[in-house]
C-alpha cells in the first residue's frame, strides 16, 4: 500500500511542478533543515506566493505531499482519495494561488535516500546545513553519509545557485565539483554572507529591552544590523544567514532582509522558552538531538540568566542513529555539563548512561546525577525537585519522546498543543 501510494505522489507531484514552474528552494544537512526554511519563509513572505514544506515533510512521501498541498493520511483510504483528487484538480485545472516559490526540505535515513528525492524535484537553490552524525548508523561510513547528502548538488537547473556552510569543513569535498552561483555563509570572515559582531541577550532581568540575538550581517562590501527576538542560539544565526542568502539569490535588500528576520521564529521544541510550573523557565529543545546541537543548547543554558538561589537542569535523553561515534559522543557531552557548571544532570534512555559516566568521569558529583529508562519515569522526579527561578533544559532524540517531560512541568498544559512537538494523534 506505501509503495503505491508513494508511486502515485511521485508522479502527481512532477506534473505538477511540471504544470506550474515554480522555483524550488531545496534544503538538506543534519541540523537546522527546519530552522532554514522557516528563516527563508520569513524573507520570502512578503515579496512571493510562498510555500515551505508542511511539518517536517522531507522524504518519499512528505515531499510530494508538500508540493501538492495536503498532509499524509495514515492507514485512511479515503483520505488518500481525496489527496489524489486534488492533485488531478491541480493538474487539469488552473489554480492561479500555486505558489511561485517552494521551500522543500529534503532529508534522508538511508543510502539511495537523495537519489530518489532528485527524481521528483530539480532545484533553482540548493542549500546544505550543517553536516553532523545523526543517521550516520545506516551508512558504512560517516563520508558515505556525506556523499549522499551532498548528492543535493548533483541536481541543479541551469543558472541555480548552491548555498552552503563555509564553516563546516565536511562540505569542501562536496563543492569541489560544483560549478555555476555559489555563496557561502558562515561566522568566517571569508564568508560571502558574514555575520559578525554576534551579541546574546538571554533574559529581560539582564536590563535588556528584548531577549535574543544581535548582530551585522555582511554580504560582500555592504553591512545592516540585524535582531532575532527570542532566539537564543548561534545555530540559529546559521538558519538566519541561509534565510538571507536565498534573499539576496533572489535579488532582495539587505535592508528588507533585516526587517523581515525580525519576524523568524523557529518551530516548536527548538529551543524554545517556555513558562513552567513553581515559576520556572523551561528550554525546549525537544525536536531532536545530536552532538553538534546537544553542545550548543548546553551553552545556552549555561549562559542563559538565573538569580543566584536558582539552578541549572540539562535533563538530556539518547542521542540515537549515532553508530559507532555514540559512547564517545554521549561522554562528550556529559563532560561538557560538568565544564559548563551545569548543577544538575538527568540521563534518559540506555545510551545517556555514557552522559552520566562523561560527567562523572569529568568531575561530577554522583548526587547531582539521576537516570531514568525513559520519559514518563523522569517527569515525576522532575517535578518534584525544580524550585522557583529554576531553569531546565530538555533535549533528546525524537525516539526518546523527551516533550512528555516538559508537557509535565510546563505551568499551562493546555497549550500543549500550540507550544510543544508531537502532539497530533497519531504520536499521542
Amino acid at each position: 500500500m506505501k509503495k503505491i501510494i508513494q508511486f502515485k505522489l511521485k508522479i502527481l507531484a512532477k506534473l505538477i511542478l511540471k504544470k506550474y514552474q515554480p522555483k524550488i528552494i531545496g534544503i538538506s544537512g543534519s541540523v537546522g533543515k527546519t530552522s532554514s526554511k522557516e528563516a527563508i519563509y520569513a524573507v520570502l513572505k512578503n515579496h512571493y506566493k510562498v510555500r515551505r514544506s508542511l511539518k517536517n515533510y522531507n522524504n518519499e512521501i512528505g515531499l510530494p505531499l508538500s508540493i501538492i498541498g495536503e498532509e499524509t493520511q495514515g492507514h485512511s483510504i479515503l483520505g488518500w482519495i481525496a489527496v489524489f483528487l486534488h492533485a488531478f484538480n491541480l493538474i487539469l485545472f488552473k489554480d492561479k494561488n500555486y505558489p511561485e516559490i517552494l521551500i522543500l526540505e529534503m532529508g534522508i535515513d538511508s543510502p539511495g535516500d537523495m537519489d530518489y528525492l532528485n527524481s521528483i524535484v530539480k532545484l533553482d537553490i540548493a542549500i546544505l546545513t550543517l553536516i553532523g552524525l545523526v543517521h550516520v548508523a545506516q551508512f558504512n561510513s560517516h563520508e558515505d553519509l556525506i556523499k549522499e547528502k551532498g548528492k543535493l548538488f548533483n541536481n541543479l537547473k541551469k543558472d541555480a545557485w548552491a548555498i552552503f556552510n563555509l564553516d563546516d569543513d565536511k562540505q569542501e569535498n562536496i563543492l569541489k565539483n560544483i560549478s555555476g552561483k555559489k555563496i557561502s555563509y558562515g561566522f568566517n570572515e571569508n564568508a560571502q554572507m558574514e555575520a559578525k559582531n554576534i551579541k546574546f541577550f538571554y533574559n529581560e532581568n539582564n536590563n535588556y529591552k528584548k531577549r535574543g540575538i544581535s548582530f551585522q550581517l555582511k554580504y560582500e562590501d555592504r553591512d545592516v544590523d540585524v535582531f532575532l527576538p527570542d532566539i537564543l542560539s548561534s545555530n540559529m544565526i546559521y538558519s538566519a544567514l541561509v534565510g538571507a542568502s536565498v534573499a539576496v539569490a533572489l535579488n532582495l535588500s539587505l535592508e528588507d532582509i533585516a526587517k523581515d528576520l525580525f519576524y523568524f521564529q523557529t518551530p516548536p521544541g527548538r529551543l524554545k522558552i517556555i513558562k513552567g510550573i513553581k515559576n520556572t523557565l523551561i528550554i525546549d529543545d525537544t525536536y531532536n538531538s545530536e552532538p553538534h546541537s546537544s553542545l550548543s543548547a548546553l551553552y545556552v543554558l549555561s549562559n542563559f540568566f538565573i538569580e543566584e538561589q536558582a539552578q541549572r537542569f540539562a535533563v538530556l535523553g539518547d542521542m540515537l542513529e549515532l553508530g559507532s561515534y555514540s559512547v564517545e559522543s554521549h561522554k562528550n557531552l556529559g563532560q561538557k555539563v560538568f565544564e559548563l557548571g551545569i548543577d544538575k544532570l538527568i540521563c534518559v534512555g540506555e545510551r545517556s548512561l555514557d552522559i552520566k559516566k562523561g560527567a562523572i568521569d569529568a568531575g561530577m558529583s554522583f548526587d547531582d546525577i539521576y537516570h531514568f529508562d525513559n520519559s514518563d519515569e523522569a517527569k515525576s522526579f522532575l517535578q518534584d525537585r525544580i524550585k522557583t527561578g529554576d531553569l531546565i533544559l530538555v533535549k533528546g532524540s525524537q525516539g526518546m519522546r523527551m516533550e512528555k517531560i516538559v508537557k509535565e512541568i510546563m505551568a499551562d498544559p493546555l497549550r500543549a498543543s500550540e507550544l510543544l512537538v508531537r502532539q497530533g494523534e497519531g504520536w499521542q
